[in-house]
């Protein structure tokens, strides 16, 4: 495979070789989209601050993210339907991530399951995100089967109680199952390589869910129970629930506001992560980045606050980490590689992203990454 110069070229790639509703999953946001845009408009009006005389021969990427070592503070964020941008594609980001160091975490609608993947990574640790849905006994049994994968920590994505309006979403007919129109078809059959591996593959529901729910049995089956599951009754105590069963390493997602913050420590979370869903829940909430600060002023000092949302580079996660985050994760990026190239894709991404960390930082006087503050960026 080649060498690739920035995520945008993978991105073009995934774009001509995933199916559009697919593709169009990944690529979008809610309503306007004004969010998601936001969500990578506002790293670029964030400047560095150049420093030069500084010796930078010896540099370190390397850091903790949940007192876990990594290579770089940038972990691999939950995605639903990873698995239908290329066959098996969870396990694929996950043996990527598992070769570079950092953390792979695996949403509960994927389409290779968490037993799926601990086999194909010999069980190496990874992470599990976790809706709290209605049926709190499944609930339970996500929990058992994480730890029985051997999953390192657990996240529970508070920011889904409803559905945001995706206008790409019902255009594409993506549904459960997904609507198989005469565009859609076609659309496929001009993929031939996606279809080959989609033949080539066992996994092609949903891992985690179809086969353990009593009568949930295939994808007409998981519809209707879907529809019923997701909470808009949903509390903090259900956070302390989960807590108190899992009793490992919890990290809470969906955190906009200071006060939710506060909350979801109170509620036993050992890090928050300050995500919008990106951009594909609320449309006009703020993006990720612009959120951050105060969000780490009013917890920062009890537990270790991460990011989400618009990471496309080495220099948003630089810029993300000076203005207090302790990690970041990336989801968008990691499909536009996983679509364009796979697993080598996804490794080409984290290449990518460790090259432009490392060399940013360099630019900015700094040799650690655990050095990294405010002092970088330019103060307007």
């Amino acid at each position: 495979m080649k060498e690739f110069t920035c995520v945008e070229e993978l991105r073009g790639i995934a774009r001509r070789r995933v199916p559009r509703m697919f593709y169009d999953y990944v690529d979008g946001g809610s309503w306007t989209e004004s969010t998601y845009r936001a969500n990578e408009a506002d790293f670029r009006k964030l400047e560095f601050r150049q420093r030069v005389a500084v010796d930078i021969s010896k540099r370190r990427t390397a850091t903790t993210m949940i007192g876990q070592a990594v290579s770089m503070p940038v972990a691999i964020a939950p995605t639903g339907l990873t698995g239908m941008q290329i066959a098996d594609g969870e396990i694929l980001a996950a043996r990527a991530a598992k070769r570079f160091g950092i953390p792979f975490t695996l949403s509960t609608m994927s389409i290779c399951s968490m037993e799926a993947v601990a086999e194909a990574t010999q069980r190496h640790p990874f992470w599990f995100q976790v809706y709290v849905l209605r049926d709190r006994g499944f609930v339970a049994s996500l929990i058992e089967r994480a730890r029985a994968a051997n999953c390192s920590a657990l996240m529970v994505t508070m920011d889904l109680q409803v559905f945001g309006q995706r206008h790409k979403d019902k255009k594409n007919g993506l549904s459960l199952p997904p609507k198989m129109t005469l565009r859609n078809i076609v659309d496929m059959a001009m993929r031939p390589r996606w279809c080959l591996g989609m033949l080539g593959t066992r996994h092609r529901q949903f891992g985690n869910i179809i086969g353990h729910v009593d009568g949930v049995s295939d994808m007409g089956s998981l519809v209707e129970w879907t529809a019923q599951q997701f909470d808009p009754a949903l509390s903090w105590r259900d956070v302390e629930w989960i807590k108190e069963r899992w009793g490992g390493p919890l990290i809470v997602k969906g955190i906009l506001d200071a006060e939710d913050a506060r909350l979801a420590v109170d509620s036993g979370a050992d890090a928050v992560i300050v995500s919008n869903h990106g951009g594909r829940q609320l449309d006009g909430a703020p993006s990720s980045i612009s959120a951050l600060p105060p969000i780490v002023e009013a917890v920062g000092g009890r537990v270790e606050v991460h990011m989400d949302g618009g990471i496309r580079s080495g220099q948003d996660v630089l810029k993300a980490i000076a203005l207090g985050a302790r990690g970041v994760y990336i989801g968008r990026a990691m499909m536009y590689g996983l679509g364009a190239c796979g697993e080598a894709g996804v490794a080409e991404v984290l290449r990518i992203i460790r090259n432009e960390l490392d060399l940013s930082m360099a630019f900015c006087g700094k040799t650690d990454v655990r050095q990294v503050d405010r002092s970088i960026l330019l103060q307007r």
